[in-house]
């Protein structure tokens, strides 16, 4: 991929409602769908491609209105499945504010596996997708497809960028290998 200089491996990639993101712990750490549509690399794949910590983050998000914006991490990486995919992000820039930020620190909560620091229930059942929460907020690119730029909890939304829980059309999550700066 040419963006942003290049040398770009996308990681996770929603463009329509032709697949289902609601899955097990199973199926996200191994992976699913086609990269050239709706794609979750698998968190095996992203905690090898990662686990060196020296990758960074772009996540490319688009309105249903056309409107896009993109958020990136200078730090990027998550633990292996023992630490239950825990995620460290940092180095917020771009324009759609930082969503994912306040998730640093979390584990990858799917609909089988709860990881999350909400006691009262598991945020992936609540908001239908498999993400790092932490208190189900901010962001949850996994989230049930929508048609239209509804507002709800459980589609995909970048709560910053939106302010609220806005569902976008499309969103590319990418990783390389840190530029010297």
């Amino acid at each position: 991929m040419t963006t942003d200089g290049g040398g770009w491996t996308t990681i996770q990639k929603r463009e329509d409602g032709d697949l289902d993101f609601y899955r097990t712990w199973n199926e996200y750490k191994e992976g699913f769908g086609n990269a050239s549509k709706n794609y979750w690399l698998g968190n095996d794949a992203i905690y090898v491609l990662t686990r060196h910590k020296d990758q960074e983050l772009r996540v490319e998000l688009q309105r249903f209105n056309g409107e896009k914006a993109y958020a990136k991490y200078s730090t990027f990486y998550i633990g292996n499945e023992d630490s239950k995919y825990i995620l460290t992000v940092s180095g917020y820039s771009g324009t759609a504010g930082d969503s994912l930020g306040p998730h640093n620190g979390m584990g990858f909560t799917t609909k089988d596996q709860d990881n999350d620091n909400k006691a009262s229930y598991n945020c992936a059942i609540n908001h239908q997708g498999a993400w790092w929460y932490h208190l189900c907020t901010n962001s949850n690119l996994n989230g049930k497809y929508a048609l239209s730029a509804v507002t709800s909890h459980k589609s995909p939304y970048w709560y910053s960028w939106t302010n609220g829980y806005r569902a976008l059309q499309s969103t590319v999550m990418m990783i390389r290998h840190k530029r010297p700066s």
